[in-house]
C-alpha cells in the first residue's frame, strides 16, 4: 500500500512539472530532515561541555619534577639548586658532584628509608654513565631495582613511575649546559 500510495504522489509532482506548491503539504514533517535545523547541545553528547576543576591533587600522588636545568630542578614548584635526592616524603640536596661521587656511603639515605623503595632513578647528568659495580650490588641485596639513566630520561621516568603510585626515589645530577645547538 505504502509502494502505491509513494507512486501515485510521484506520478502526481512529475505531472506538475516537479514544482512544489504551498498547497501540496510534505510527505514527511520532522525537524531532523529540514536543512534550517541546527544541532544544538540536547542533539547530540559531542555538543555537551563539561568543565572541571581540580581543588587539589590527588593524596599520595607523590613528587613531580616539572622542569631542570643546569642550575638544578623545579620539583612541585620548588626550586633545588645543584645535585638532589627525591624522597617519598622529602626533597634533599644531595652531596655529590658527578657520577664518580656515587658511592656506598652516598646512597645509604635511599636503602634506610622505611617504607622501603621499590626502584631507585639515578639520573647521572648529560649521558648515562656506568655506576661503582658495589653501589648496584648493595642496593639489589637491599631489594631496590635501579634505573640508571641521563637526568632528562630519568626525570621522566620517576615521573612515570611516581603518577603509576610507585614507592620510587631519584638521585638527579643536573645536565650540563648544553652547546649541540650552538
Amino acid at each position: 500500500m505504502a509502494v502505491t500510495m509513494c507512486a501515485r504522489l510521484f506520478l502526481h509532482r512529475c505531472a506538475q512539472g516537479l514544482r512544489l506548491s504551498p498547497l501540496t503539504p510534505p510527505a514527511f514533517t520532522s525537524p531532523f530532515l529540514s536543512r534550517s535545523h541546527r544541532l544544538g547541545p540536547s542533539d547530540d553528547e559531542m555538543y555537551q561541555r563539561t568543565t572541571v576543576s581540580v581543588m587539589q591533587k590527588e593524596p599520595g600522588a607523590g613528587a613531580l619534577i616539572h622542569s631542570y636545568s643546569p642550575r638544578g630542578f623545579n620539583i612541585d614548584g620548588n626550586r633545588v639548586f645543584g645535585p638532589c635526592a627525591l624522597l617519598p616524603p622529602a626533597i634533599l640536596q644531595w652531596n655529590v658532584g658527578s657520577y664518580k661521587d656515587i658511592t656506598v656511603e652516598s646512597m645509604a639515605l635511599f636503602h634506610m628509608l622505611e617504607p622501603r623503595i621499590e626502584v631507585l632513578v639515578l639520573g647521572t647528568g648529560g649521558r648515562s654513565e656506568r655506576i661503582d659495580p658495589k653501589v648496584l650490588a648493595l642496593l639489589k641485596s637491599k631489594g631496590i631495582a635501579v634505573e640508571v639513566q641521563d637526568t632528562p630520561n630519568a626525570c621522566a621516568t620517576f615521573n612515570f613511575l611516581s603518577s603509576e603510585r610507585r614507592v620510587v626515589a631519584a638521585g638527579l645530577i643536573p645536565p650540563p649546559i648544553s652547546t649541540d645547538l650552538e
